[in-house]
Formats: structure tokens, C-alpha cells, sequence
């Protein structure tokens, strides 16, 4: 900055020769140094006053904004979160195909004790056995008066509990929010769902976690918060679902099976609409595993997926179908059936005496074991192998379950030639429901092989060809007449033209051999059967029923009259309507004119 000189030469030299005093000039440049030292100070002063002024008011409107917005919400308990705690407590919903509720999140409390802080303990301990009874009084008093400080009462309780809790009144009874998991249907498709439980927990939170089923198999889905709580969408339809297990659970009940299983698939998309295992339980209230005996007899043991037998002649179907595929056979072809078929020390006999021949189509609807065995012996092991594991029945079962690979199918160590003619007809060879019933969505869908799933899908899902359009019709026409004048004629219903195969297959001893009074007797049907929809497969575990004063166990008289109450009571919950024949007028008729 340049400044003034106070005494200017030439001002001061001027000055003089006018005969005025120099002073001034310096005076009056004082005075003018500090004027513009003052107007500098004042507008810098007046500056910073504007600045604080402005600084004040935006703080003042940022003050009463916020003000007015706590005024106007909803008051609320002041809570501490930790937002880095490893502990996640939410889980998304599983729903049906139609969006119904099978699992969902419940907030609840826990109940721990600070045993410190306890007044008394015996109070205590006495009011906490009556409120829940199954705590005993002594054990809670010995843990409250030992060297313990921290002790979990109860994981879960109810509000009712809660408050009889608070009514105690001791500070040392502390409550810890839950997320517990509820399936509003109880039983109804448990072992669909599996159950949950709690994993990692802590005061403020739980981890729940998929013990079994869906729930077990897409644990990291239903625990991602990136779901945004998005729900897990199954193939099954409640309804159905809840239908097929009440007729299953009365046919179970009246045959005096001591297990039954049933599957319900659509052909074309490979979803399974309902899946059934008998008996079962309450995923809420999920019981222990079986620690000795035969874990099959377990109510968890899902039958339907894990239990592999020989289910009998409903494989009769498939031999027939690829001898015809290939061009070994026709479905009028004749048949020598005449017994009883020996193969070294074995002997293949019929259930009856069918004569010394019989169609092709015949060896179906009678379900001549001797017949599908020679069918058998024109197509060779290797053949068969080949097809059967086309239609999945070699492998273990894809559905996204937990247990489906403990599911895996019994083979025979060598498939020899006699291996060949029994698994023609059901023996020697173990696979589950839920394979068969993929086999035969496969091979009477049109011929496509399916891939079997509990998951929603959007359309048909077309695998490989396994057989013609021509082979399929002709096996379902076969299915067809099974129904209509052979072993499965109680499997009719009107109106929705059921084709089936029925299948008795004695259970073997765990020591060798076969039992003479134990059977396991499936039905393997397609509806509507010239235009297949769906394939059901219903399965009883020892049935016996009397009629006539004579026990029945086969399939005829057992697992077809329930696949048909079965098909009777869900076709209407699956929007499809009987095709009843309109009948033509007779006799005397009205005539207006």
C-alpha cells in the first residue's frame, strides 16, 4: 500500500514562497491518514457484523425446523443400536404359489436374569415355576443362589407371560427382543419347510437359522438383507396342499398303514403343487431326532423324498414304453405269459393265471410280471439302464431340499439279466416318489424329461426327448385302460379320464429276503389322461384292509381307492372342471308349435 508523505516538498516549498505555515500541511495530512484509518476500521467491523448476524439467523431457522418437526412426530422410547452387530435377526417370508403365508417373523421377547441384581431369589424361582410350569423350582433356585450371574430363562415368551413376568417385579428379570419364526398351518407342509431355530445369540438380538427343508436349503437367501425382505416363493398351492393331507391322513388311518406319502406334479413344468409324508409334525413345536431305532419311523423322515423302495409294477410302464420306442413291440404285439418263468434257481410268477398269452397292452392292464419280464429280456441291461436314467430314476433327485441327496436310489451292484427282468416289474431297484413321479411326467408329458422342483416357475420347462409324442400317447391310453378294465378300476373319476398304474411290492427284511405280510402299495396316476395336466403318486406303507372277511394288501384295494378320493377333492382347488357328458334327450319331448 503506498501512503502520503505527511510533508510534501513541493507543497511545503510553495507554501513558503506564499508566506504560509508548512505545519499545516502536515496537520492537515494527519488528519486525513486517520479519517481513512477509521472508515477502513468501521467498514471491516461492519462486515463481520453482517457475517455473525447472517450465522445466527440460518442457526435460529435450523433450531425452530427442528423443532417443529419433533413436535409433530410420534413419541418414542430412546433405544441404543450398535449397527456393527455380526448378529442378524430378520428372515424373509415363505409363501405358496398364490402368495398364502407358510413361514413368517414374529417379534417376541426373550427372558434372561441378571442374578446380581436380584432381590429375592426364592420368590423368584417360585413365581417363575408357576408362570412356567415346566421349570423347575429347586434347579432355578440352586442357579440363582450359585456362583452364576447371567442365566437364559426362557428364549421366547408370550406377551401373557411377559406381563405376568413384570407383575414379579424383580430388577434382576430382564427382557431381550426376539425375531422368532411361525407357521401359521402347524403341520401342514412340514416337511416342505423344514423348521427354524436360533443359532449366535445375544441380549439384543438372535440369529435364526433353517434346521431342515426349504428353510435349511435356502438359509442365505431368507437371512440376506439385500432381499430388502423380498419373499421365497414355493411351487405348492396351500390349499391343495392342506387337502391332500387330511384325504391322505383317512385313507392312512382306514387302511391301517403305518405310513403313507404322496406327490403332486404338473407334467410340464416339473412343480411340485403338493407333497405329503405321513406322519408328520409341527415345525412351531419341531420334535427331537430319533436317537436308536430305525430312523424311517420318525415323524421328520420325509417319505415322499427320502424313503427309496421297490415300488413294484408301476415301473411295468417304462419297460413297455421303450420296447415300443425302439421298435421291438407293438401295443397288440403278443406276449407269451405262460409260467412260471424260470432263470436259473429263480422263478417269475403271476399274481394270476393270464393265460399262455396276452397284448402288449394287456401285460399293462393285468400287470403280468412274466410278460414285462420277457419285454425286458428283448431290450438287454444296457438299454435299460440307459433309460431308466433318462427319466432321472438313477440318480438322486434335484428338488432344492436338504434331504434330497439322502434320497439316493438303491441300484443293484450288477445289473445282470435277472436284474434286468425284476426291475422291469418293480424289484430290485429302490427309488423314492418323487422320483417316480418325475419319471412319469416325463414320459407322459409328450416325452420330455423333466427336472422336479418346489420352486415357482413361469411356463413349461422342456428337458431332452426321452420318448415319441406317438410312445407317450400310446402308454397314456395304457394308463387309461388300467383304469378303465384292469387293477386300478376304483381309481376312476368322473370327468377327469385318470389313467394309472397300480404297484404292491413286498418290504424286505433287513436280514435278507421278503416279508409274506408287508407290502408297500403305490399308485402312480395321470389326469386328465388324453391331455395330461398333472401326475399324482400316492404311496401306503403296510396297508391292510378287510373286505369280505379276507385282508387285502395289494395297491388295487388299497393306494387307488385314496389317489381317487385324492383326485376328487383337489382337481376343483386347481380351477379344473369335470368333462361330464351332456346326456341327449329321450322319449317324449315338449314341442311349442
Amino acid at each position: 500500500m503506498t501512503r502520503t508523505p505527511l510533508r510534501p516538498l513541493a507543497r511545503i516549498l510553495k507554501a513558503r514562497d506564499q508566506g504560509q505555515n508548512p505545519d499545516a500541511i502536515e496537520a492537515e495530512n494527519i488528519r486525513l491518514r486517520y479519517e481513512d484509518d477509521r472508515d477502513r476500521a468501521r467498514n471491516r467491523a461492519e462486515g463481520r457484523l453482517l457475517v455473525m448476524g447472517l450465522a445466527f439467523f440460518c442457526a435460529f431457522i435450523v433450531i425452530g425446523a427442528r423443532m417443529g418437526m419433533l413436535a409433530g412426530s410420534v413419541p418414542e422410547e430412546p433405544a441404543t443400536q450398535v449397527s456393527s452387530s455380526p448378529i442378524i435377526g430378520q428372515r424373509s417370508n415363505i409363501v405358496d404359489r398364490n402368495g398364502r403365508i407358510l413361514a413368517m417373523n414374529l417379534d417376541t421377547h426373550s427372558l434372561y436374569a441378571q442374578i446380581s441384581d436380584m432381590i429375592d431369589p426364592g420368590k423368584v424361582a417360585h413365581d417363575l415355576a408357576v408362570i412356567f410350569p415346566e421349570l423347575d423350582e429347586e434347579v432355578l433356585l440352586k442357579d440363582f443362589t450359585g456362583e452364576r450371574r447371567f442365566l437364559w430363562i426362557r428364549r421366547q415368551i408370550s406377551p401373557e407371560q411377559m406381563q405376568a413376568v413384570h407383575d414379579i417385579g424383580d430388577p434382576g428379570l430382564l427382557f431381550g427382543p426376539r425375531e422368532m419364526r411361525l407357521y401359521p398351518n402347524g403341520s401342514v407342509a412340514a416337511h416342505i419347510l423344514g423348521g427354524a431355530t436360533y443359532g449366535r445369540e445375544g441380549v439384543t438380538a438372535a440369529e435364526v437359522i433353517g434346521v431342515a427343508g426349504v428353510e435349511k436349503y435356502f438359509d442365505d437367501f431368507l437371512r440376506d438383507p439385500a432381499n430388502n425382505g423380498a419373499p421365497l416363493e414355493l411351487s405348492i398351492d396351500l390349499t391343495v396342499q392342506a387337502a391332500s393331507e387330511r384325504v391322505l391322513q383317512g385313507g392312512m388311518m382306514l387302511m391301517s398303514a403305518k405310513g403313507a406319502s404322496s406327490v403332486l406334479m404338473d407334467v410340464h413344468t416339473g412343480e411340485i403343487i403338493s407333497m405329503v409324508s405321513l406322519p408328520d409334525f409341527d415345525p412351531n413345536d419341531r420334535p427331537r431326532i430319533l436317537t436308536e431305532g430305525d430312523q424311517s419311523d420318525s415323524a421328520l423322515f420325509n417319505r415322499a423324498i427320502q424313503g427309496v423302495y421297490e415300488l413294484g409294477s408301476v415301473f411295468k410302464i417304462f419297460a413297455v414304453s421303450q420296447a415300443i420306442q425302439i421298435g421291438l413291440i407293438e401295443a397288440n404285439t403278443m406276449i407269451d405269459t405262460t409260467g412260471p418263468l424260470a432263470w436259473g434257481r429263480f422263478r417269475i410268477r403271476d399274481f394270476h393265471d393270464y393265460g399262455p398269452q396276452l397284448t402288449v397292452e394287456d401285460v399293462i392292464v393285468q400287470s403280468s410280471n412274466i410278460g414285462t419280464a420277457r419285454i425286458a429280456m428283448m431290450i438287454g441291461a444296457d438299454r435299460q439302464r440307459e433309460f431308466l436314467g433318462s427319466l432321472g430314476l438313477l440318480v438322486e433327485t434335484p428338488v432344492e431340499m436338504v434331504e434330497a441327496p439322502t434320497g439316493d436310489p438303491l441300484l443293484p451292484s450288477n445289473w445282470s439279466e435277472i436284474s434286468t427282468m425284476t426291475i422291469s416289474y418293480g424289484h430290485g431297484l429302490s427309488s423314492s416318489p418323487v422320483h417316480l413321479a418325475t419319471a412319469y411326467a416325463s414320459l407322459l408329458n409328450g416325452g420330455y424329461r423333466i427336472e422336479p422342483t418346489i420352486m415357482r416357475q413361469n411356463g413349461p420347462r422342456y428337458g431332452s426327448r426321452v420318448v415319441s409324442e406317438k410312445v407317450s400317447t400310446i402308454a397314456r391310453n395304457m394308463l387309461r385302460a388300467v383304469v378303465v378294465r384292469g387293477t386300478a378300476s376304483f381309481g376312476d373319476v368322473e370327468g377327469y379320464e385318470v389313467g394309472g398304474k397300480t404297484g404292491t411290492a413286498d418290504k424286505p427284511r433287513s436280514t435278507g429276503g421278503y416279508y409274506d405280510d408287508r407290502t408297500i402299495a403305490t399308485f402312480a396316476s395321470v389326469f386328465p389322461a388324453s391331455d395330461p395336466q398333472y401326475v399324482l403318486i400316492v404311496t401306503l406303507d403296510e396297508p391292510t384292509v378287510e373286505v369280505l372277511g379276507e385282508k387285502r394288501r395289494t395297491s388295487g384295494w388299497t393306494a387307488v381307492p385314496v389317489a381317487a378320493e385324492m383326485i376328487r377333492r383337489i382337481t376343483p382347488l386347481l380351477g379344473m372342471r369335470p368333462d361330464v357328458e351332456t346326456l341327449t334327450p329321450t322319449g317324449v319331448t315338449f314341442n311349442s308349435n
